[in-house]
């Protein structure tokens, strides 16, 4: 590995770092910010929802977007831009004197948050080629995968020894060392025959921002709400806007001839199985652990921690391994052993035993999500043409956030609006019904030197 190949891996993995570990973060200093801005009641419980939400909803409904600016102004450039704007409204966030203030400054997070994903992993697309992509995608792989397992953890220390705001604090150091370290990368050569594509943009984010806000606030307002209906109505026509619309643009966004691509199309199915079963098994585990087992907040995060080691372990192992033989036996056997973890835990009780209830479970899990990841990854990236590599990583990505977001929308469903053992035991078979899902998917789809 060069110098500028390990300074290209260092900064990607910490500009996505920050992104990830920011929309999990925060989870476990809901309730304090509640209690310092929300205002009790009802009022503090729209508040924890919004700080979420307003990161997610813009986080994924704008990186399309953002891949195409990487495309079309250079990786470096857009790379700087989200550094510079996540370490301002992460500033603003620890700062905010009220509730709006804060969801706010969130939501331009999220906004900063959708420049550094596409554009740090096309930078690694671009730097390295053949087994060696697929051992840095490994290792990015690994270091920004444990931000979703590892953020309850942080989060919960900063808040029980600190204040909730160190939460937000916390990224501001990061930013500024990466854009440091981005500053000496090479510029790269934007593509100056292309053109934003600003209606699709346009479709796209509100779309997007639409149907998911529907599916965030249906359990609270309810599905006959005229918001919710409207909101629904607007973002489904967006979205089915958007696809019309691509078809004839001229230099269009979202490149349909992409799902053309057999691993292309079939990859980003089976992550959205596999990324709705990973949101929604973090969620789950996490506040069961707190409101049912009666966990402190910090101890929920050290629950999980083995996943976290097996990630930082064998990604970029198993990343190797599928850059040498192909990716379609990983992403078939990686998914089906995490559901098994997820059926493990199903012998967990009220009281959730850690040793002998939580941690076998976990472990498995943990190697399953190892053998996954990076193999998931390099299957889509490496079957997209270099030109848009930027784009085919927003997709992947929009598509693993989104589908986080819709299945935890649908967590009341689920769930049966309450949460105790026998609610938590339904919700692990839905988790590990998606994870097999991501499995079968990959094993009917997925084409590589193993599988043809």
């Amino acid at each position: 590995m060069t110098t500028v190949q390990r300074r290209v891996l260092l900064v990607a993995i910490l500009a996505t770092f920050v992104a990830f570990l920011d929309g999990t973060v925060v989870t476990v200093a809901l309730p304090a910010i509640g209690r310092a801005l929300g205002g009790g009641g009802e009022a503090a419980l729209g508040l924890q929802q919004w700080v979420v939400d307003a990161y997610l909803v813009t986080l994924g409904s704008l990186i399309l977007l953002a891949g195409s600016l990487s495309d079309v102004h250079g990786r470096r450039r857009v790379l700087v831009a989200g550094l510079a704007g996540f370490a301002v409204a992460s500033a603003a966030c620890a700062l905010a004197p009220t509730g709006p203030v804060l969801v706010g400054a969130r939501a331009v997070q999220g906004v900063a948050g959708a420049l550094l994903v596409p554009s740090s992993l096309a930078m690694i697309v671009s730097a390295f080629d053949g087994a060696a992509q697929g051992r840095a995608i490994g290792r990015w792989t690994a270091w920004t995968g444990t931000a979703a397992i590892v953020g309850p953890l942080v989060g919960g220390v900063l808040v029980d020894t600190l204040s909730w705001r160190f939460v937000f604090w916390l990224t501001v150091p990061v930013c500024l060392l990466t854009l440091m370290l981005a500053r000496a990368l090479p510029a790269g050569q934007p593509d100056h025959g292309r053109r934003l594509d600003l209606a699709g943009a346009v479709l796209a984010a509100v779309g997007l921002a639409g149907t998911v806000s529907a599916l965030i606030e249906a359990e609270r307002l309810g599905w006959g709400s005229p918001l919710i209906v409207a909101a629904l109505v607007v973002g489904v026509a967006c979205l089915a806007g958007f696809l019309v619309w691509e078809r004839r643009a001229p230099d269009p966004m979202l490149p349909l001839r992409l799902f053309q691509i057999r691993n292309f199309a079939w990859g980003n199915a089976a992550t959205a199985a596999i990324y709705g079963a990973l949101g929604f098994g973090g969620f789950l585990v996490t506040l069961f652990l707190q409101q049912v087992a009666g966990y402190p907040a910090t101890f929920a995060g050290l629950a999980q921690l083995p996943a976290t080691f097996a990630m930082l372990g064998l990604s970029g192992r198993f990343g190797a391994l599928a850059g040498r033989y192909g990716a379609r036996a990983f992403m078939t056997v990686g998914p089906l052993l995490a559901a098994a973890g997820f059926l493990l835990l199903l012998a967990t009780d009220e009281h959730a035993t850690y040793w002998t209830q939580v941690l076998p479970g976990q472990v498995v899990f943990g190697l399953g999500l190892s053998v996954t990841v990076a193999p998931l990854t390099a299957a889509i990236l490496g079957s997209a043409p270099p030109a848009d590599a930027g784009i085919a990583s927003a997709v992947n990505n929009a598509v693993a956030r989104v589908a986080g977001l819709v299945v935890v929308a649908f967590a009341g469903v689920i769930l049966g609006g309450a949460l105790d053992v026998g609610t938590f035991h339904r919700g692990l078979v839905v988790t590990a019904a998606l994870f097999a899902v991501g499995g079968l998917v990959s094993l009917a789809g997925i084409r590589g030197r193993l599988g043809g």
